[in-house]
């Protein structure tokens, strides 16, 4: 038996491929991934973003603040079958208010697509995204985006990759003219080009050509693009980086894709090589050693929590990703923080809000557990001994608010659901130290407070109120001989929900100073 298990959990983490796609809100991240599942046949429309402002909307975006807004506001997970590949999609948050429920995600992922904007080239956004990226040092491939539109020079976009990223690029294929001029690329691994017929941009082919010289290419593109490409690639392939899997593999150079992902144009491609080249399944660190995919042990942690998913069952989610062994549906495994055994009886797989029962899942894939209000985010599960994966980063704060409730009578509604979202990291709870105990909300970007107090109002039935305060940093203080009085000029002591210190600064000139008085203290961006 555990010989054919063995093999069995062999096969399925070769297959798999998890992975997130990075970029600036706006660069089409969402378009992307619906054509990626239109081609896992995983929808059978893609649903035009420009139509959302009508009753259609993206598959990823569920929650009713994101249908107005039109942004993606949580984590959703995608998955499909492709060519002999189960491939799982964990769709981030474009927006920068939600950078934190974004870094948590990109744990679970194997690799990275990021997505630019061909004439905005690489955003703040992106920048902060990419840093988290690499310092997991995941495989990071670039897709560049909106080709049917005018922007910068490929050339240009690989040396801002460069300086702006610190990164190395390999074109894995060539645009042939760009915009209006757009009329296919060249693809330099496979010596073939997938060129537009037509001026509708509508109709795509794919002929196999000798090499960029091929006369197919003057035939269809004309002269003066026929000898750009010719001139371009020639010095590309004199100056331009080799392609190194081991590199790539590394973090350490990105491959770059040119397309168009609303035209359908060079996504195909893209997805084929992708899958080639991303890595599968790899072994994640516990607190005892490394955990490898192949051990037939069950294993996991919770990455993200989300509740009222469906707001007709007031439920909530907790997403696992799958480290190691088989799960089962039904299974016993160990809740490790809890020290006890608990039964997974009602797994789901999701395409964003749909959802469908799972029996079997093997590592890489993202399930996600029906949670009574026993997990947190971090929280490892385990089949035999307890196996507990390096705890998750939670990322500082730079927008603070106290909270107070304007009906006293629904404090009980509003604790609870203070409990539950910064469980699933909405925002962060921070309580005061002195003789008044208030309560202080923190978060990453402003957009956040906005959803908590529509969730706060369409979930739990509660209004609230918050008053900004003018504090920008928040530094977590590691020190046994911690002196309160030290943090009074422009700053205030707090502490996180598990009772760590942390300071609130309102300025950089308050940071350095309370560091000057306290310099046996360690100031620390994240919770120890």
């Amino acid at each position: 038996m555990s010989k054919t298990l063995s093999s069995e959990i062999n096969q399925e983490v070769e297959k798999r491929r998890t992975f997130a796609i990075i970029s600036h809100p706006d660069a089409g991240k969402t378009t992307l991934t619906e054509k990626l599942l239109l081609f896992g046949g995983a929808i059978r429309l893609a649903g035009s973003v420009k139509a959302r402002k009508a009753s259609r909307h993206a598959t990823s975006d569920w929650m009713e603040i994101e249908k107005q807004r039109g942004i993606s506001v949580t984590s959703s997970v995608m998955q499909f079958d492709y060519n002999g590949h189960r491939v799982n999609i964990l769709d981030t948050p474009g927006h920068q208010d939600f950078s934190e429920d974004t870094y948590r995600t990109l744990t679970a992922a194997d690799s990275a697509v990021m997505l630019i904007d061909v004439a905005k080239g690489v955003e703040a956004q992106t920048i902060k995204l990419f840093q988290v990226c690499r310092k997991r040092g995941i495989p990071i491939f670039t897709f560049i985006n909106k080709l049917d539109r005018e922007g910068q020079s490929p050339f240009d976009l690989m040396e801002e990759l460069e300086r702006v990223l610190g990164i190395r690029s390999v074109p894995m294929n060539w645009p042939i003219g760009m915009g209006r001029e757009l009329c296919g690329v060249y693809d330099r691994m496979k010596d073939q080009v997938e060129l537009f017929q037509g001026d509708d941009h509508e109709t795509i082919s794919v002929r196999k050509v000798a090499d960029y010289h091929d006369p197919v290419i003057r035939e269809m593109a004309g002269d003066y693009l026929a000898d750009q490409l010719e001139q371009e690639l020639e010095l590309l392939d004199v100056a331009g980086d080799p392609f190194d899997f081991e590199k790539v593999r590394a973090g350490e150079l990105t491959p770059v894709f040119f397309g168009s992902a609303v035209n359908n144009f060079g996504v195909q491609t893209f997805l084929e090589n992708f899958l080639q080249l991303a890595p599968k399944p790899a072994s994640r660190m516990s607190t005892s050693g490394p955990v490898e995919p192949t051990d037939e042990k069950f294993s996991g942690y919770i990455f993200k929590i989300q509740a009222n998913m469906n707001p007709a069952h007031r439920d909530r989610i907790a997403f696992l990703r799958i480290c190691s062994g088989r799960f089962e549906r039904g299974m016993s495994v160990k809740h490790v923080r809890a020290g006890k055994d608990i039964k997974l009886s009602q797994p789901q797989q999701f395409l964003a809000q749909d959802r469908d029962i799972v029996e079997t899942a093997y590592p890489g894939d993202i399930i996600g557990l029906f949670d009574p209000g026993i997990f947190r985010i971090g929280d490892s599960l385990s089949q035999g001994a307890s196996v507990e994966f390096d705890e998750l980063p939670t990322f500082s704060p730079e927008i603070f608010a106290k909270v107070t409730v304007k009906n006293a009578l629904k404090h009980k509604q509003y604790q609870k659901g203070i409990d539950q979202l910064t469980e699933e990291g909405t925002i962060q709870v921070f309580q005061t130290t002195g003789s008044f105990d208030e309560t202080i909300l923190g978060v990453v970007g402003q957009l956040q407070f906005e959803v908590f107090e529509y969730r706060m109002r369409a979930e739990y039935g509660v209004e609230i109120q918050l008053h900004r305060m003018s504090f920008q940093f928040a530094r977590w203080i590691v020190d046994d001989k911690i002196d309160p009085s030290k943090f009074r000029i422009n700053s205030t002591l707090v502490k996180d929900k598990k009772g760590n210190y942390v300071a609130l600064f309102e300025n950089e000139y308050a940071m350095r100073t309370a560091m000057d008085k306290n310099p046996t203290s360690k100031f620390l961006e994240m919770a120890p």
